[in-house]
Protein backbone atom coordinates (compact mmCIF):
# COMPACT_ATOMS: atom_id res chain seq x y z
CA UNK A 1 0.00 0.00 0.00
CA UNK A 2 1.39 3.41 -0.99
CA UNK A 3 1.08 6.55 1.08
CA UNK A 4 -1.25 8.13 -1.53
CA UNK A 5 -3.97 5.51 -1.12
CA UNK A 6 -6.91 6.69 1.03
CA UNK A 7 -7.66 4.90 4.25
CA UNK A 8 -11.23 3.59 4.21
CA UNK A 9 -12.72 3.56 7.72
CA UNK A 10 -14.43 0.41 8.90
CA UNK A 11 -18.21 0.60 8.69
CA UNK A 12 -19.87 1.48 11.95
CA UNK A 13 -22.04 -1.22 13.41
CA UNK A 14 -25.33 -0.24 14.96
CA UNK A 15 -25.29 -0.89 18.72
CA UNK A 16 -27.57 -3.71 19.76
CA UNK A 17 -30.13 -2.68 22.32
CA UNK A 18 -30.94 -5.56 24.65
CA UNK A 19 -34.65 -5.71 25.42
CA UNK A 20 -36.08 -7.36 28.51
CA UNK A 21 -39.38 -9.17 28.63
CA UNK A 22 -41.24 -6.06 29.78
CA UNK A 23 -39.94 -4.17 26.70
CA UNK A 24 -40.98 -6.65 24.02
CA UNK A 25 -43.90 -4.54 22.77
CA UNK A 26 -41.24 -2.23 21.30
CA UNK A 27 -40.70 -4.90 18.66
CA UNK A 28 -44.15 -4.26 17.23
CA UNK A 29 -46.05 -0.98 17.04
CA UNK A 30 -44.06 1.09 19.55
CA UNK A 31 -46.42 4.05 20.13
CA UNK A 32 -47.82 4.14 23.68
CA UNK A 33 -51.33 4.54 22.30
CA UNK A 34 -51.19 0.95 21.05
CA UNK A 35 -50.39 -0.29 24.56
CA UNK A 36 -53.34 1.65 25.99
CA UNK A 37 -55.61 0.26 23.28
CA UNK A 38 -54.29 -3.22 23.98
CA UNK A 39 -55.14 -2.99 27.69
CA UNK A 40 -58.68 -1.95 26.89
CA UNK A 41 -59.12 -4.70 24.30
CA UNK A 42 -57.73 -7.34 26.68
CA UNK A 43 -60.21 -6.22 29.34
CA UNK A 44 -63.11 -6.50 26.89
CA UNK A 45 -61.98 -9.89 25.60
CA UNK A 46 -61.53 -11.24 29.13
CA UNK A 47 -65.12 -10.27 29.89
CA UNK A 48 -66.26 -11.92 26.65
CA UNK A 49 -64.27 -14.98 27.66
CA UNK A 50 -66.15 -15.15 30.95
CA UNK A 51 -69.43 -15.20 29.03
CA UNK A 52 -68.05 -17.92 26.76
CA UNK A 53 -66.99 -19.93 29.81
CA UNK A 54 -70.46 -19.53 31.33
CA UNK A 55 -72.02 -20.83 28.11
CA UNK A 56 -69.50 -23.69 27.97
CA UNK A 57 -70.51 -24.86 31.46
CA UNK A 58 -74.23 -24.11 31.36
CA UNK A 59 -74.96 -26.06 28.20
CA UNK A 60 -73.61 -29.42 29.47
CA UNK A 61 -75.51 -28.95 32.76
CA UNK A 62 -78.78 -28.30 30.91
CA UNK A 63 -78.18 -31.24 28.59
CA UNK A 64 -77.59 -33.39 31.68
CA UNK A 65 -81.11 -32.56 32.87
CA UNK A 66 -80.46 -29.77 35.38
CA UNK A 67 -83.26 -27.24 35.85
CA UNK A 68 -82.61 -23.52 35.59
CA UNK A 69 -82.62 -23.11 39.38
CA UNK A 70 -80.22 -26.02 39.78
CA UNK A 71 -77.83 -24.52 37.23
CA UNK A 72 -77.89 -21.17 39.01
CA UNK A 73 -77.19 -22.84 42.35
CA UNK A 74 -74.31 -24.95 40.98
CA UNK A 75 -72.66 -21.88 39.47
CA UNK A 76 -73.22 -19.54 42.42
CA UNK A 77 -69.95 -20.47 44.12
CA UNK A 78 -71.65 -21.00 47.49
CA UNK A 79 -70.78 -23.75 47.94
CA UNK A 80 -68.08 -24.32 45.32
CA UNK A 81 -69.06 -27.17 43.01
CA UNK A 82 -67.09 -28.89 40.24
CA UNK A 83 -69.15 -26.90 37.71
CA UNK A 84 -68.27 -23.62 39.41
CA UNK A 85 -64.57 -24.52 39.51
CA UNK A 86 -64.76 -25.40 35.80
CA UNK A 87 -66.36 -22.01 35.15
CA UNK A 88 -63.52 -20.18 36.92
CA UNK A 89 -60.84 -22.24 35.18
CA UNK A 90 -62.37 -21.86 31.72
CA UNK A 91 -62.70 -18.10 32.19
CA UNK A 92 -58.93 -17.86 32.62
CA UNK A 93 -58.32 -20.35 29.82
CA UNK A 94 -60.16 -18.06 27.43
CA UNK A 95 -58.03 -15.17 28.75
CA UNK A 96 -54.98 -16.86 27.20
CA UNK A 97 -56.63 -16.56 23.80
CA UNK A 98 -57.42 -12.89 24.51
CA UNK A 99 -53.77 -12.06 25.27
CA UNK A 100 -52.41 -13.91 22.24
CA UNK A 101 -54.97 -12.22 19.98
CA UNK A 102 -54.11 -8.72 21.23
CA UNK A 103 -50.37 -9.27 20.83
CA UNK A 104 -50.95 -10.40 17.24
CA UNK A 105 -53.66 -7.99 16.09
CA UNK A 106 -53.02 -4.83 18.12
CA UNK A 107 -49.23 -4.96 18.28
CA UNK A 108 -48.49 -6.83 15.06
CA UNK A 109 -46.27 -9.38 16.78
CA UNK A 110 -46.13 -13.15 16.81
CA UNK A 111 -48.16 -14.35 19.83
CA UNK A 112 -45.09 -16.11 21.21
CA UNK A 113 -43.66 -12.76 22.32
CA UNK A 114 -46.25 -12.81 25.09
CA UNK A 115 -44.43 -15.83 26.55
CA UNK A 116 -40.69 -15.13 26.56
CA UNK A 117 -37.78 -13.27 25.00
CA UNK A 118 -37.34 -16.21 22.62
CA UNK A 119 -40.87 -15.83 21.28
CA UNK A 120 -42.03 -19.20 22.61
CA UNK A 121 -42.47 -21.26 25.74
CA UNK A 122 -39.09 -22.63 26.78
CA UNK A 123 -40.20 -26.14 27.70
CA UNK A 124 -36.85 -27.30 29.08
CA UNK A 125 -36.61 -24.28 31.36
CA UNK A 126 -40.25 -24.70 32.39
CA UNK A 127 -39.59 -28.33 33.41
CA UNK A 128 -36.61 -27.24 35.49
CA UNK A 129 -38.72 -24.53 37.13
CA UNK A 130 -41.28 -27.18 38.09
CA UNK A 131 -38.50 -29.02 39.89
CA UNK A 132 -37.32 -25.87 41.64
CA UNK A 133 -40.89 -25.04 42.63
CA UNK A 134 -41.35 -28.54 44.06
CA UNK A 135 -38.21 -28.13 46.20
CA UNK A 136 -39.50 -24.74 47.36
CA UNK A 137 -42.86 -26.16 48.40
CA UNK A 138 -41.14 -28.89 50.42
CA UNK A 139 -39.07 -26.29 52.27
CA UNK A 140 -42.16 -24.13 52.75
CA UNK A 141 -44.11 -27.07 54.18
CA UNK A 142 -41.37 -27.72 56.71
CA UNK A 143 -41.34 -24.07 57.81
CA UNK A 144 -45.16 -24.08 57.95
CA UNK A 145 -45.13 -27.04 60.33
CA UNK A 146 -42.86 -25.10 62.69
CA UNK A 147 -44.92 -21.87 62.70
CA UNK A 148 -48.05 -22.06 64.90
CA UNK A 149 -51.28 -21.03 63.20
CA UNK A 150 -49.87 -21.06 59.68
CA UNK A 151 -50.52 -23.37 56.76
CA UNK A 152 -49.00 -23.88 53.35
CA UNK A 153 -52.37 -24.10 51.67
CA UNK A 154 -54.65 -22.31 54.09
CA UNK A 155 -56.79 -25.45 54.43
CA UNK A 156 -57.81 -26.96 57.73
CA UNK A 157 -56.66 -30.60 57.67
CA UNK A 158 -57.85 -31.56 61.13
CA UNK A 159 -61.11 -33.23 60.09
CA UNK A 160 -59.68 -36.46 58.69
CA UNK A 161 -59.61 -37.86 55.17
CA UNK A 162 -62.61 -37.05 52.98
CA UNK A 163 -64.61 -40.00 51.66
CA UNK A 164 -64.76 -40.68 47.92
CA UNK A 165 -67.89 -39.45 46.14
CA UNK A 166 -69.13 -38.42 42.70
CA UNK A 167 -68.63 -34.78 43.68
CA UNK A 168 -65.04 -35.45 44.69
CA UNK A 169 -64.47 -37.29 41.42
CA UNK A 170 -65.82 -34.28 39.53
CA UNK A 171 -63.44 -31.99 41.37
CA UNK A 172 -60.48 -34.25 40.59
CA UNK A 173 -61.38 -34.27 36.89
CA UNK A 174 -61.67 -30.47 36.73
CA UNK A 175 -58.44 -29.91 38.67
CA UNK A 176 -56.44 -32.28 36.47
CA UNK A 177 -57.80 -31.01 33.14
CA UNK A 178 -58.43 -27.30 33.72
CA UNK A 179 -56.38 -25.99 36.66
CA UNK A 180 -53.18 -25.78 34.54
CA UNK A 181 -55.09 -23.55 32.11
CA UNK A 182 -56.38 -21.39 34.97
CA UNK A 183 -52.86 -20.82 36.32
CA UNK A 184 -51.57 -20.11 32.80
CA UNK A 185 -54.39 -17.66 32.11
CA UNK A 186 -53.63 -15.59 35.19
CA UNK A 187 -49.93 -15.54 34.32
CA UNK A 188 -50.58 -14.57 30.70
CA UNK A 189 -52.78 -11.65 31.79
CA UNK A 190 -51.05 -10.26 34.90
CA UNK A 191 -47.38 -11.24 34.50
CA UNK A 192 -47.63 -11.37 30.73
CA UNK A 193 -49.50 -8.73 28.79
CA UNK A 194 -50.16 -6.25 31.61
CA UNK A 195 -46.47 -6.33 32.58
CA UNK A 196 -45.51 -5.44 29.01
CA UNK A 197 -48.27 -2.88 28.46
CA UNK A 198 -47.85 -0.99 31.75
CA UNK A 199 -44.08 -0.81 31.22
CA UNK A 200 -44.73 0.71 27.81
CA UNK A 201 -47.25 3.26 29.11
CA UNK A 202 -44.83 5.01 31.49
CA UNK A 203 -41.75 7.10 30.57
CA UNK A 204 -38.78 5.01 29.43
CA UNK A 205 -36.72 5.29 32.60
CA UNK A 206 -35.50 1.83 33.61
CA UNK A 207 -36.21 1.97 37.39
CA UNK A 208 -39.72 3.34 36.80
CA UNK A 209 -40.66 0.90 34.06
CA UNK A 210 -39.49 -2.07 36.13
CA UNK A 211 -41.32 -0.86 39.23
CA UNK A 212 -44.59 -0.32 37.37
CA UNK A 213 -44.22 -3.57 35.43
CA UNK A 214 -43.99 -5.54 38.69
CA UNK A 215 -46.08 -3.61 41.22
CA UNK A 216 -49.19 -2.57 39.29
CA UNK A 217 -50.05 -6.04 37.89
CA UNK A 218 -49.43 -7.47 41.38
CA UNK A 219 -52.01 -5.08 42.88
CA UNK A 220 -54.55 -5.96 40.19
CA UNK A 221 -53.81 -9.67 40.65
CA UNK A 222 -54.60 -9.44 44.36
CA UNK A 223 -57.75 -7.35 43.80
CA UNK A 224 -59.01 -9.77 41.13
CA UNK A 225 -59.48 -12.45 43.79
CA UNK A 226 -62.41 -10.62 45.40
CA UNK A 227 -63.14 -9.83 49.04
CA UNK A 228 -60.32 -10.56 51.46
CA UNK A 229 -58.76 -9.28 54.66
CA UNK A 230 -55.40 -7.46 54.69
CA UNK A 231 -53.42 -10.63 55.43
CA UNK A 232 -54.88 -12.48 52.43
CA UNK A 233 -54.34 -9.42 50.22
CA UNK A 234 -50.69 -9.14 51.29
CA UNK A 235 -50.19 -12.85 50.61
CA UNK A 236 -51.57 -12.56 47.07
CA UNK A 237 -49.85 -9.26 46.41
CA UNK A 238 -46.50 -10.70 47.51
CA UNK A 239 -47.00 -13.68 45.19
CA UNK A 240 -47.68 -11.24 42.34
CA UNK A 241 -44.55 -9.24 43.15
CA UNK A 242 -42.37 -12.35 43.25
CA UNK A 243 -43.82 -13.67 39.98
CA UNK A 244 -43.31 -10.24 38.39
CA UNK A 245 -39.68 -10.12 39.48
CA UNK A 246 -39.18 -13.62 38.11
CA UNK A 247 -40.50 -12.50 34.71
CA UNK A 248 -37.94 -9.70 34.53
CA UNK A 249 -35.10 -11.84 35.89
CA UNK A 250 -35.74 -14.83 33.62
CA UNK A 251 -37.12 -13.19 30.48
CA UNK A 252 -40.39 -15.11 30.42
CA UNK A 253 -43.45 -16.54 32.15
CA UNK A 254 -42.12 -20.05 32.83
CA UNK A 255 -40.84 -19.58 36.39
CA UNK A 256 -43.94 -17.82 37.66
CA UNK A 257 -46.21 -20.29 35.89
CA UNK A 258 -44.43 -23.27 37.41
CA UNK A 259 -44.83 -21.98 40.97
CA UNK A 260 -48.40 -20.83 40.36
CA UNK A 261 -49.37 -24.22 38.94
CA UNK A 262 -47.82 -26.32 41.69
CA UNK A 263 -49.10 -23.97 44.38
CA UNK A 264 -52.68 -24.32 43.12
CA UNK A 265 -52.44 -28.07 42.63
CA UNK A 266 -51.11 -28.54 46.16
CA UNK A 267 -53.83 -26.34 47.66
CA UNK A 268 -56.57 -28.17 45.75
CA UNK A 269 -55.14 -31.59 46.55
CA UNK A 270 -55.09 -30.85 50.29
CA UNK A 271 -58.61 -29.40 50.11
CA UNK A 272 -59.97 -32.43 48.27
CA UNK A 273 -58.28 -34.86 50.63
CA UNK A 274 -58.87 -33.19 53.99
CA UNK A 275 -60.86 -29.94 53.68
CA UNK A 276 -63.36 -28.29 51.36
CA UNK A 277 -63.01 -26.37 48.12
CA UNK A 278 -65.21 -23.45 49.17
CA UNK A 279 -62.89 -22.17 51.90
CA UNK A 280 -59.80 -22.93 49.79
CA UNK A 281 -61.00 -21.18 46.65
CA UNK A 282 -62.51 -18.19 48.44
CA UNK A 283 -60.49 -17.41 51.59
CA UNK A 284 -61.62 -14.06 52.99
CA UNK A 285 -59.66 -14.01 56.23
CA UNK A 286 -56.44 -15.37 57.67
CA UNK A 287 -53.87 -14.60 60.31
CA UNK A 288 -50.56 -12.83 59.92
CA UNK A 289 -48.89 -16.04 61.11
CA UNK A 290 -48.78 -17.15 57.47
CA UNK A 291 -46.45 -14.26 56.56
CA UNK A 292 -43.20 -16.08 57.54
CA UNK A 293 -44.31 -19.01 55.38
CA UNK A 294 -45.05 -16.70 52.45
CA UNK A 295 -41.68 -14.97 52.82
CA UNK A 296 -39.90 -18.32 53.01
CA UNK A 297 -41.52 -19.49 49.79
CA UNK A 298 -40.73 -16.22 48.02
CA UNK A 299 -37.09 -15.97 49.07
CA UNK A 300 -36.26 -19.66 48.53
CA UNK A 301 -37.84 -19.75 45.08
CA UNK A 302 -36.23 -16.48 43.99
CA UNK A 303 -32.80 -17.75 45.02
CA UNK A 304 -33.30 -21.13 43.34
CA UNK A 305 -34.51 -19.58 40.10
CA UNK A 306 -31.68 -17.04 40.08
CA UNK A 307 -29.24 -19.90 40.53
CA UNK A 308 -30.98 -21.85 37.77
CA UNK A 309 -30.85 -19.01 35.25
CA UNK A 310 -27.09 -18.80 35.73
CA UNK A 311 -26.53 -22.54 35.91
CA UNK A 312 -28.41 -23.31 32.69
CA UNK A 313 -27.70 -20.10 30.79
CA UNK A 314 -31.31 -18.93 30.47
CA UNK A 315 -31.82 -16.08 28.01
CA UNK A 316 -33.07 -12.97 29.82
CA UNK A 317 -33.02 -10.43 26.96
CA UNK A 318 -33.30 -10.28 23.21
CA UNK A 319 -31.20 -8.08 20.87
CA UNK A 320 -33.60 -5.55 19.40
CA UNK A 321 -31.82 -4.51 16.15
CA UNK A 322 -31.45 -8.13 15.02
CA UNK A 323 -35.20 -8.54 15.13
CA UNK A 324 -35.71 -5.11 13.62
CA UNK A 325 -34.10 -6.41 10.49
CA UNK A 326 -36.82 -9.05 10.28
CA UNK A 327 -39.66 -6.63 9.91
CA UNK A 328 -40.09 -5.48 13.49
CA UNK A 329 -39.35 -2.13 15.08
CA UNK A 330 -37.34 -1.08 18.11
Amino acid sequence: MTGSEPVVPAPETEPQEELGYHQLLLLGRPARAWALLGVLVVLVLVLVGQLAALFSVQVPLILAGRTGDEVVQELSGDPVTPAYLALVDLSWAYAIIAVLAVVRVVHGLRPGWAVSVLGRLRWGWFARCLGLAAVTLVVTSVVSSLVPGSGTTGTDVGGGLNSWSSTLAGFVLVVVLLTPLQAAGEEFVFRGYLTQAFARLVPSWAPLTRLVAVALPAVLFALAHGGQDPAVFVDRFSFGVVAGILVLRTGGLEAGLAMHLLNNLLAYAVALAFGDMTSTLNPTSSGWASLPVTLTQSVVYLLLVEWGTRRWGVERTVPGPVLAGQGTRV
